[in-house]
């Protein structure tokens, strides 16, 4: 369980039928407000099934057809090429969202991934404001867990 929602599945460290065949599936359940760190998989692409609610999606790749967020919702399948920077959210404000995620990679969710947090805090602060142009300083206070985030939630937030 996570801040903003859980994440629950089988792969082969859990579930031996899985062991060697390259696959691995997940239920991420989001609150109201509940996000998906930004991320992306080295070694998998995902594929994703909506069983409830509403989903905002965002994917950043080299053959990426969107530029900013779009929605889906119920019954809608959402691919993620391998190696595609991509977060999703929870649309709603009222529902939970429950999406299916399945994998062709055996390993756990969220081991064969590289998450925004965990990417900004290894870079060098001056290394950051000159990409982003903005001050050392404003990247040296960057707020932020050195481990993983996976499931974060919006709520409260100012």
């Amino acid at each position: 369980m996570f801040d903003g929602g859980g994440l629950q599945g089988g792969h082969e460290h859990n579930w031996p039928i899985l062991k060697g065949q390259q696959g691995a599936c997940y239920i991420a359940r989001l609150a109201p407000g509940g996000v998906r760190e930004p991320h992306w998989h080295p070694h998998a692409w995902e594929m994703n099934f909506v069983l409830q609610g509403r989903v905002r999606w965002t994917f950043v790749g080299p053959n990426s057809a969107q530029d900013g967020p779009f929605e889906a919702g119920k019954g809608d399948m959402i691919f993620a090429p391998q190696g595609h920077f991509h977060y999703f959210e929870n649309a709603s404000d009222t529902e939970d969202l429950l999406v299916l995620i399945v994998f062709n990679a055996s390993s756990m969710e969220p081991d064969d991934d590289i998450g925004l947090v965990q990417s900004f805090k290894a870079m060098p602060a001056d290394v950051l404001a000159a990409v982003f142009g903005g001050s050392i300083e404003q990247f040296e206070n960057l707020p932020g867990k050195l481990g993983r985030v996976v499931i974060a939630s919006k709520k409260g937030l100012k």
